[in-house]
């Protein structure tokens, strides 16, 4: 049996995967490989390369669904989407910039499998939350099928749910039915420059809690900011950017009411259109960190615990980091040799707990440091038992979370 097998079909996946159980031989599930360095190096001898499991099955605007083999370039629903005005409103983040690769080289499957969101989250959910249907080989060798085209469908267990953010260890995902939204008429950046960590968690908790539909919130600090000016934003000093999307009129309006209701120190200003969607493409994509050679982590806390997070990690060692989420997403880069996990967990930990997973390190250092969140013990046995049902052999993607 050849190192790399490339199936064509679903049929070919379960073959494949049938072989590798039956001879206990585990598999590597790839895609392009855009995010082979994410998590722990898998400790498999053949890789399943889907990349050849490419193509649009069934896209219907009127009815706001796709349909996708899992090998698709998620470049090329974007495209396909982009000319009828429509997106995937969880705006998934691309890691090629970060991970030194080409932007625009991830596949629909490593978007589930990763379970990407951008900067958008907090309005519209994760990417499990707008997965219509799946279709997905078990480790076991098994063809199955959950959802279907439309949201009513979704019923019994939602295994897509279960399968996203799995990170290929359970099944193998073939075929992928996502809704869509149409694209807001217009957008702008309500921006103001200034303020400092806690003033902008403030201003970004105030313009959440209001009616003023904010769709993403974050936090540059001065150095993050000049950074991101050197790519040709329009940023100077801290900023602290609000995203408007919807009807001119609409945003236009809220915008003077986001105006009038914070009522802080810094200066305010506004950006329009494609000034604003390539400043969120780069702070969604972690822009700022993209060509250095430091370790990158990416934590989830409360969004009124991210200025305490980085005030705490900031003063234990050298790091730079940023808030997306309103607060609630940290983007840190640390310097040195030493990706200083126990201290950034102990800040998670300090702050209320959350999530805190390295997202860019080399090979060594993610074998050795737990990439992934450490679960709760009871949390961690209940993920065992999954496993045991859906991969009982172990063949998919071994050691990629750690076990």
């Amino acid at each position: 049996m050849s190192d790399t097998l490339s199936p064509r079909s679903a049929d070919e996946v379960r073959e494949a995967v049938q072989w590798a159980a039956a001879e206990e031989q585990p598999l590597e599930v790839l895609g392009t490989g855009s995010k082979r360095a994410l998590g722990r190096p898998v400790q498999a001898a053949h890789a399943l390369d889907l990349s050849a499991l490419s193509g649009i099955m069934l896209y219907e605007p009127a009815e706001l669904v796709i349909s996708a083999l899992a090998g698709t370039p998620l470049a090329e629903i974007e495209a396909a989407l982009d000319a009828h005005n429509q997106e995937l409103a969880f705006d998934p983040i691309d890691y090629g910039a970060l991970l030194g690769h080409a932007p625009g080289a991830g596949t629909v499957g490593g978007m589930i499998g990763a379970n990407l969101a951008g900067s958008k989250r907090l309005k519209f959910g994760a990417a499990r939350d707008h997965i219509l249907g799946m279709e997905a080989v078990s480790g076991r060798g098994e063809i199955f099928k959950s959802g279907g085209r439309v949201v009513k469908n979704v019923t019994g267990y939602d295994l897509p749910r279960t399968l996203t953010g799995s990170w290929g260890t359970l099944a193998v995902a073939t075929r992928i039915t996502l809704k869509v939204q149409p694209r807001a008429e217009m957008e702008a950046t309500f921006v103001i420059s200034g303020l400092n960590p806690r003033e902008a968690t403030q201003a970004m908790t105030a313009a959440m809690g209001s009616s003023a539909e904010v769709s993403a919130a974050a936090h540059l600090p001065p150095e993050i900011a000049a950074v991101l000016s050197a790519h040709g934003h329009a940023l100077s000093g801290a900023a602290t950017l609000l995203r408007l999307e919807g009807f001119a009129s609409s945003v236009d309006y809220r915008f003077a009411a986001l105006k009038a209701l914070l009522q802080v120190g810094g200066t305010v200003s506004r950006l329009e259109a494609e000034a604003s969607r390539a400043l969120w493409r780069d702070v969604r994509d972690c822009r700022a960190f993209a060509g250095t050679d430091e370790h990158v982590w990416r934590i989830s806390v409360a969004p009124t615990a991210g200025a305490d997070f980085i005030a705490r990690v900031q003063a234990a060692f050298a790091c730079q980091a940023y808030c997306d989420w309103s607060g609630g997403l940290v983007w840190l880069a640390v310097s040195g040799e030493d990706p200083q996990a126990d201290a950034v967990r102990a800040a998670v930990a300090d702050v209320g707990g959350g999530h805190a997973m390295l997202v860019r390190a080399p090979a060594p250092l993610r074998t050795a440091v737990a990439v992934f969140q450490p679960q709760p013990e009871a949390l961690a046995a209940l993920s065992a038992r999954i496993k045991a049902q859906f991969d009982p052999h172990g063949v998919l993607n071994p050691g990629r979370m750690g076990s």
